[in-house]
């Protein structure tokens, strides 16, 4: 050990971040993980994609790396490289593999978890220059993997039994058809490119093992060729050219198997109205209405009672469903004409004003259209219920097409309608997978006042969920945003900075936000007390400070004297968020003339009383700052010292004090 911690003392800090942020990136770039563990690849995917902003911030940070800091930088780069192997084995591994080791697989999941939540535990972040927001989010993280350290999730055991039967009689002519069947649908092996992926995976295997493939990996590639040929008698046409024309009729293919979550557990029929009951188990709706009128409690498939007879219609499940229909030749299965009485959430008088106002949208009338989009604008503002009833009724797409219209009136009802609705969470999708973004922006850049208000609230509201950020900073919305923040009305520039703000979370949008300009914006707002947006702006510029060109930035619009004033006089919130940005701005390449700055303007004597009766997160801030000043102040008493031996030694007359205060 004494030697581990020796051998980690010699690691250059800058080159350690940098392959880090490196393999931050490729692990984020892993995806598609269609196997038995999906869930289990998923999360971990996820919560490895929630750590990269820290590795770009400490790459982008120019600070020097302590060396305690780097001895346990050093284990979470193992642990990065543990879980790297570990998604590329989901992403490219023998399916059948895995889940034939299943012990192996999960115990391997377990220590990459322990691994990744024990070096997480050892990092000093007092010590590191990263943000308020991204420490949070890494915490966040942590307790995630501490959670999932002492939870195992085990595979499906019906999987593990069936594989481990066919895989011992994979050498039997005689393999249960039906067990193929699970077999292909469980583990996704129902397309030539599953298999073919899935063989590739084999033969990897046979080459790592110096091409003595050993009786184990013979038998697996026994069974893939089975699960193959079962394909291949289900859908004859897998694997052949598409040219060749219909097959003559006794040839045709057969029915392809539809999946079972495709299927009613009560039924076993493809479903048509698929709804989620209080359980999360999903039926036909028509069936388990049944169960329930004839006085059941429980769900039939986990006989768990219910704690209520609500029915959510499983819209996903059910678009999936028509999906495959179409691509394997079935009829999109229609809903039952009673079906679309019970289906609206709102009472069934609001649902057909709804249906009769979203015909109109697609008129070509525009003083329909800008009717009825003002009409949905109001219904969508009254209740939860009308914003489902009318998303579910398909107004959003056509709400987004009217983002483009010439008509302001019109463009003004649909961006503010979109808005409302977006309020309602499952919306927000809904939104997103609608095309909206670019629209949205269109009216940001070109619409009227209101219209620019309401489409920054737009991008705020949907800009709560993560992936969304990266979206809409990529569609271009960044700019229009600055520029609603430098011109637009009072409330216009409140909308635009809350959405910059839920934007710049995510690292990659901070650069683009100080290259559109927005630190000068935000400083001459600062300045500005009959602007009442500082706690907006300084809330933004917290974000900011913790990137390279944000700091610079903030430095170059001088912005380093209302900060301390704000600590001077500013509410609890508010001084936190100034002591967040001198703090980052007292570190890096300028760290010396700006904490001289902040000397000179008494900050150390503010910094005391915040320690002392600030929040926690400003005490915090401060003792940082406070520290970086008596290191600061230290090294020019010493400066100072050898300088004034210098002078006697010369004998010219002694330097003035340097003024401590």
């Amino acid at each position: 050990m004494a030697e581990e911690v020796k051998a980690t003392a010699v690691v250059d800090g800058r080159a350690l971040v940098e392959r880090m942020a490196e393999a931050a990136e490729e692990i984020s770039a892993i995806s598609d993980y269609r196997n038995a563990y999906r869930k289990q690849f998923c999360d971990l995917s996820r919560r490895m994609k929630l750590l990269e902003p820290m590795f770009q911030e400490l790459k982008e940070s120019k600070d020097p790396i302590p060396e305690q800091a780097v001895r346990s930088l050093v284990l979470l780069k193992r642990a990065l490289d543990s879980a790297r192997e570990l998604l590329r084995l989901g992403n490219e591994g023998s399916k059948i593999f895995l889940v034939l080791e299943r012990e192996k697989t999960t115990k391997r999941f377990l220590e990459v978890t322990v691994q990744l939540e024990q070096a997480l535990s050892e990092v000093p972040f007092d010590m590191l220059n990263i943000s308020d927001e991204v420490r949070e989010q890494v915490e966040l993280v942590h307790a995630q993997f501490k959670r999932a350290k002492e939870r195992v999730d085990m595979i499906d055991m019906d999987l593990h039994r069936d594989l481990l039967s066919a895989y011992n009689m994979s050498t039997d002519a005689n393999v249960d058809q039906s067990t193929l069947r699970r077999l292909a649908e469980k583990l996704q092996l129902l397309t030539i490119s599953d298999l073919k992926q899935e063989s590739l995976a084999l033969h990897e295997m046979v080459v790592a093992s110096d091409g003595d493939p050993g009786e184990i990996i013979e038998k697996m590639s026994m069974l893939l060729k089975k699960v193959k040929d079962f394909m291949q008698t289900q859908n004859p046409e897998m694997g052949t050219p598409t040219n060749k024309g219909p097959l003559p009729s006794n040839e045709r293919a057969k029915p392809p198997v539809i999946p079972d979550d495709f299927l009613c557990p009560i039924s076993l029929e493809l479903m048509k109205d698929p709804v989620i009951v209080a359980t999360g188990q999903t039926y036909e709706r028509e069936s388990i209405e049944k169960w329930l009128q004839a006085g059941h409690d429980t769900c039939p498939k986990t006989r768990q009672r219910l704690s209520n007879k609500s029915l959510t219609p499983n819209y996903v499940l059910r678009s999936l469903i028509m999906q495959w229909s179409e691509a394997n030749g079935f009829d999109p299965p229609k809903l039952p004409a009673q079906t679309a009485k019970s289906r609206p959430t709102c009472s069934s008088g609001e649902h057909a004003k709804v249906l009769d106002l979203i015909s109109k949208l697609s008129s070509r009338s525009i003083d329909d259209q800008r009717s009825a989009a003002a009409e949905l604008r109001l219904l969508a503002r009254r209740s939860a219920e009308n914003r489902l009833c009318i998303a579910e009724a398909g107004a959003i797409p056509l709400l987004v097409k009217l983002l483009s219209t010439l008509d302001v009136h019109t463009q003004e009802n649909a961006v503010t309608a979109l808005l409302n609705l977006s309020i309602f969470e499952d919306n927000k999708e809904r939104i997103i997978i609608s095309g909206a973004v670019p629209g949205i922006v269109h009216v940001l850049r070109r619409g009227s006042m209101e219209a620019r208000e309401n489409a920054a609230a737009t991008l705020f509201s949907i800009s709560v969920v993560d992936d969304y950020k990266i979206r809409i900073g990529n569609l271009g919305a960044i700019p229009p945003l600055v520029s609603l923040l430098r011109e637009g009305s009072p409330r216009g520039k409140k909308d635009a900075a809350t959405a910059l703000f839920n934007l710049c979370i995510y690292q990659g949008n901070k650069g683009k936000a100080v290259r559109a300009g927005v630190v000068p914006i935000l400083v001459g707002l600062l300045m500005d007390p009959e602007a009442g947006m500082m706690e907006e702006t300084l809330a933004i510029l917290a974000i900011l400070s913790s990137h390279s060109e944000g700091k610079a930035a903030i430095a170059a619009a001088e912005a380093l004297p209302v900060l301390v004033e704000v600590i001077k006089s500013g509410s609890p919130r508010n001084k936190e968020n100034a002591a967040a940005t001198l703090l980052h701005l007292c570190s890096g390449e300028q760290q010396q003339q700006h904490l001289a700055e902040a000397h000179e303007k008494g900050l150390m004597g503010l910094l005391q009383e915040m320690a002392e009766n600030g929040t926690d997160r400003g005490k915090r801030k401060a003792a940082q700052l406070i520290q970086r000043m008596n290191r600061f102040l230290e090294q020019k008493r010493v400066a100072q010292a050898q300088a004034q031996a210098l002078v006697k030694q010369s004998g010219n007359p002694a330097l003035p004090d340097f003024d401590y205060r």
